[in-house]
């Protein structure tokens, strides 16, 4: 009985807590350009996402609950219909410290173009080709809010397997993924402990960013191996790695100056990588109400040899125009080069404004060239596309 007296105090404060219910559905008519290289593939695809959030908070605000959904329905891919909990966790705030436990959503970085040192969520990869869609990650956290800085400590007692698409689905390679059947280095498989520490402070115009991470790895490596029916297939390996961190951003004038790098040790090799490069304002283009940013990142990574590393030597220009207006409208274009190979590229375009205060239309497109059957780029040679959406947020 002494146990459920707590419960019971608290009971009123639940009950009289204002719920706040909010989120965003949308249609989204995807169309590849070309046909594809595999049969089950179609050029057209339409699918539907419902995210709805439910936020309240409680005991004078120093007590929070989030929660925040996500269910796609695809018409192509049984693999991208899928539900995921973006967030669901609780939040206790005191005067310069802060404990959330849950499933959370975590993101690091500064570059426009990569985010190397965002190593705490997994890529819900079926989403978009960018990489951007993250799965909910379970979390404690403990964060330290300090003149000299924030620092936050995570403990992730659980792994999420990277999400990939179907035979019917696009952006995939010539062999299927087994998801059912992934390997790790760890022991204890998903049920691994990783964690992670994360410095952040602002100094006058710098803002920089220290971390440290040991765990599991989000970005699997592939052995080639057989199914249940002697199919050959691909298998997805989770090593263990130990990844220190760095992302600054500076703010000069117009220029806004962005750095992300890593140095990581995988399987006893030691990998180093880096995406740097500034973006500059041009404010009122000729006495308009329009800006213009113009970006330009370079990406490094010194596995020269690694056939699921796209970034190795590669240089980003791109341009990002607002408008200004009451809607809200940006668009953003960019190339991205690779180095070694002429012939290798891709561009994006991406662009959206408000309709009303409820609805939004945003339009996105890939495109790709690669020549180069070593390149992890050349099993996207087919698939240059548009995206159509229709977006309703309540």
């Amino acid at each position: 009985m002494k146990t459920l007296l707590p419960l019971i105090a608290l009971l009123p404060t639940f009950v009289f807590a204002e719920i706040e219910y909010t989120g965003s559905a949308a249609v989204e008519q995807r169309y590849f350009f070309q046909d594809a290289l595999y049969p089950q593939q179609e050029r057209a695809n339409l699918s539907v996402y419902f995210a709805p959030e439910v936020y309240t908070s409680f005991n004078d605000g120093n007590d929070s609950i989030l929660f925040k959904g996500f269910y796609r329905l695809d018409q192509q891919d049984g693999e991208r219909t899928h539900g995921d909990i973006r967030e669901f966790k609780w939040t206790h705030s005191g005067d310069e410290w802060e404990v959330q436990t849950g499933i959370g959503k975590v993101f690091w970085g500064q570059t426009e173009s990569l985010h190397l040192v965002d190593i705490i969520n997994q890529t819900d990869a079926i989403e978009a080709i960018d990489g951007e869609d993250k799965l909910g990650q379970p979390m404690v956290t403990f964060s330290l809010f300090k003149d000299w800085g924030n620092t936050t400590v995570f403990v992730l007692p659980y792994f999420r397997e990277r999400t990939f698409s179907g035979n019917d689905g696009r952006f995939r390679a010539a062999l299927p993924v087994d998801t059912d059947n992934p390997i790790f280095e760890s022991e204890d498989e998903e049920k691994n402990l990783d964690w992670a520490i994360r410095w952040q402070h602002t100094l006058g115009d710098w803002e920089v960013g220290l971390s440290y991470f040991d765990g599991t790895s989000r970005e699997p490596d592939f052995v080639l191996t057989s199914n249940e029916l002697l199919e050959p297939s691909l298998r997805p390996f989770y090593p263990l790695v130990q990844q220190a961190g760095i992302d600054v951003l500076a703010l000069l004038g117009g220029w806004t100056i962005k750095f992300e790098g890593v140095q990581r040790k995988i399987m006893d090799q030691d990998i180093n990588a880096f995406v740097g490069g500034f973006e500059y304002s041009f404010v009122g283009l000729f006495d308009s109400a329009y800006d213009i940013n113009l970006l330009m990142e370079y990406q490094y990574d010194d596995r020269d040899n690694a056939s699921n590393v796209i970034t190795q030597n590669d240089l980003m220009m791109g341009s990002r125009l607002v408008l200004n207006d009451v809607d809200g409208t940006e668009i953003l274009f960019g190339l991205v080069q690779d180095l070694d190979y002429s012939n290798v590229r891709s561009g994006f375009i991406e662009a959206s404004s408000r309709i009303n205060d409820n609805w939004k239309w945003r339009v996105d497109a890939w495109l790709f060239s690669s020549d180069e059957p070593v390149e992890p780029s050349y099993m996207l040679r087919r698939d240059d596309y548009a995206q159509l959406s229709l977006e309703y947020y309540f």
